[in-house]
C-alpha cells in the first residue's frame, strides 16, 4: 500500500499572529520523522495544522494523492499529556479500547474481539498488568504509554506523537522509540514532535527542523548540519550541541 504524505505552502495563525509560514515537505514509504527546532518554533502547530485540528491560513495537505480528510481513519495522534485531562476516571483498557471506535461504526460497541485486541496493544507497551487501573493513578511514563497503546489500536498507516518523551522515565522512553521503530520497519509513517537534539540521529532516519519556517527537511545527515542548526536557533551550533536541546 502506499504511503505518502505531501504538505504544501502551509501557514497557520494563532490570535492573528501567524505562527507557521509557508512550509512545504513530502515523505513516502516507511520513515520515522522528528519535528525538531527551538521552543515556539510551531512544531505542535504544524502537526495540528496539518491534521486540521486548528485552522489554516492557507496551504494544502494530501496524504496519497487526495485532501487528508478523506484518511482521517488512517491516522493516529497522541497530544502532548498537558493537553489531557489526566483526572478523568477511566479505567486503562477502557482507554486503549477508544482507539477501536474510528472503525467500529456509528452507534456500534467494542465486541471480544476488539478488546482482546486492546490488549493486545497494552502487552505491546509493556502495560497490560494495569489494565484495571485507573488512568490518573499511572505514572507519566505509563499513561504515555497507554496512549500510544490506544494509538496502536486504530491500526492506522500514519502516527503524530506531540513531545511524547517530555516529562517520562529512562525505560518508559526506550520502551516508545522501540515500538516506533518497530512500527516504520513494519511500513508506517510516523512523525515526533521532538526537542532532545542529542538523540535524533538514534531515534530518527529524516527530520524536519522548523523556526515558523522550514529550514531544511530531508535524512538525518543532509539537516543536522552546524549552518542549518544555527540558522534555526539563532546560536552558535556548539552551544546548541551542548545543551542538547532544543533552548
Amino acid at each position: 500500500m502506499q504511503r505518502k504524505i505531501d504538505v504544501n505552502d502551509l501557514s497557520v495563525s494563532y490570535f492573528g499572529k501567524q505562527v507557521v509560514q509557508n512550509i512545504s515537505f513530502s515523505f513516502s514509504d516507511e520513515n520515522l520523522i522528528g519535528i525538531i527546532g527551538p521552543n515556539g518554533a510551531g512544531k505542535s502547530t504544524l502537526i495540528k495544522g496539518i491534521l486540521g485540528l486548528i485552522p489554516r491560513d492557507s496551504g494544502k495537505v494530501e496524504i496519497n494523492g487526495k485532501p487528508i480528510h478523506f484518511s482521517q481513519k488512517n491516522i493516529a495522534y497522541v497530544p502532548q499529556r498537558s493537553n489531557i485531562d489526566w483526572d478523568f476516571p477511566i479505567l486503562v483498557i477502557d482507554t486503549v479500547l477508544l482507539g477501536t471506535y474510528p472503525k467500529l461504526g456509528f452507534l456500534k460497541r467494542p465486541k471480544k474481539s476488539d478488546r482482546e485486541w486492546a490488549e493486545h496493544c497494552l502487552e505491546k507497551v509493556g502495560m497490560i498488568e494495569y489494565r484495571k487501573t485507573q488512568i490518573a493513578e499511572l505514572s507519566g511514563g505509563q499513561q504515555q504509554r497507554v496512549f500510544l497503546a490506544r494509538a496502536l489500536a486504530q491500526q492506522t498507516d500514519f502516527f503524530f506523537l506531540d513531545e511524547p518523551f517530555v516529562g517520562i522515565d529512562v525505560a518508559s522512553e526506550k520502551t516508545i522509540i522501540q515500538i516506533l521503530k518497530n512500527l516504520r520497519n513494519e511500513g508506517k509513517m510516523i512523525f515526533v514532535v521532538h526537542h532532545d537534539l542529542s538523540k535524533v540521529e538514534d531515534y530518527f532516519n529524516e527530520l524536519i527542523l522548523i523556526n515558523r519556517q522550514l529550514i531544511k527537511s530531508g535524512p538525518v545527515q543532509q539537516v543536522i548540519q552546524p549552518e542549518l542548526i544555527q540558522a534555526a536557533y539563532n546560536m552558535d551550533y556548539t552551544l546548541v550541541e551542548k545543551m542538547g536541546v532544543g533552548v
